[in-house]
């Protein structure tokens, strides 16, 4: 059992953190912004609540983070009560955030980047897919920690290779939801009959998670599944601004972020990434 600190309740903080607790039996100290938000932890999963940052990392042998955005990651590390100021000797801070990579690369400590995919639902089953950046003998350390709430754990480079890889997963997220989207947009204005176009098209080389798990949804115009157009243009933000920092040419990513501008126009901004096709359904009417 280990003495760990994690910080950041949201919606995949929460039962991720919670996992430590159940899942690995670990001494969790947990801190939020939202103080009734820890106290509903605490009084669900046991454990401890800390007052800051600062406090919840002291004495632990892991510190987690996952919070919003590069702002936040920087305020809960490194401001006058962050968490670095608590660290001890020979603790492995980890960070689940999706944050952008020069985050990772520039603060001058020692740790992992591990930023998550899998989405709510995932983070609720313990079934994420954790990508890390940083030392190999850190990772190790860290391995069996992570393993509570990650169905697939892996090391990818140094720090700041495994935001890298985030961003390459959701640059092929973009793509295949709005080729999802015009699909099943195409389908219903031909009369297909969707159900049996996606039971034999998913048995193929169309075949995806998001085809196995949004389309009937997608078709019936409910998005309600937890990770949100907000965030998924974040996380496109970033993936742009790297993009321009290394040269890589990314025209696609670039047409699907202006896309979801649109579905927040519309003023959907918290439904789930699957809603591309809710823009295809109003400009096609």
């Amino acid at each position: 059992m280990a003495k760990v600190a994690f910080i950041g309740l949201g919606v995949m903080g929460y039962p991720m953190a919670g996992h430590l607790k159940t899942k690995g039996g670990h001494d969790v100290t947990v801190y939020n912004r939202t103080a009734e938000k820890a106290e509903a932890w605490v009084k669900e999963y046991g454990g401890e609540r800390a007052s800051t940052p600062v406090v919840a990392a002291e004495g632990c042998d892991f510190v987690f983070t996952c919070v919003g955005n590069d702002d936040d990651l920087l305020s809960v590390t490194l401001s006058p009560d962050g968490a670095f100021k608590g660290m001890k000797d020979g603790a492995v801070f980890i960070d689940n955030t999706t944050a952008s990579a020069h985050v990772a690369r520039a603060n001058g400590f020692s740790f992992l980047d591990a930023p998550v995919s899998g989405g709510q639902v995932g983070a609720e089953n313990g079934a994420l897919t954790v990508m890390v950046g940083g030392d190999a003998d850190a990772f190790e350390r860290a391995k069996p920690v992570i393993d509570c709430y990650a169905k697939t754990v892996g090391l990818m480079g140094e720090t700041g290779a495994g935001q890298l890889t985030k961003m390459v997963n959701q640059i092929c997220i973009a793509g295949l939801v709005q080729g999802l989207s015009e699909a099943i947009h195409f389908a219903g204005k031909a009369d297909l009959d969707i159900e049996k176009v996606i039971g034999v098209i998913s048995k193929g080389a169309a075949q995806s998670w998001q085809m196995e798990n949004r389309w009937k949804t997608m078709a019936e115009g409910t998005f309600d599944f937890g990770f949100a157009v907000d965030w998924m243009r974040k996380d496109l933000s970033i993936c742009l601004e790297e993009a321009r920092s290394n040269g890589a040419s990314l025209p696609v990513t670039a047409m699907v972020d202006q896309f979801y501008s649109e579905v927040q126009a519309m003023g959907s901004r918290r439904w789930d990434t699957s809603s591309l096709i809710a823009r295809l359904e109003k400009t096609g009417e």
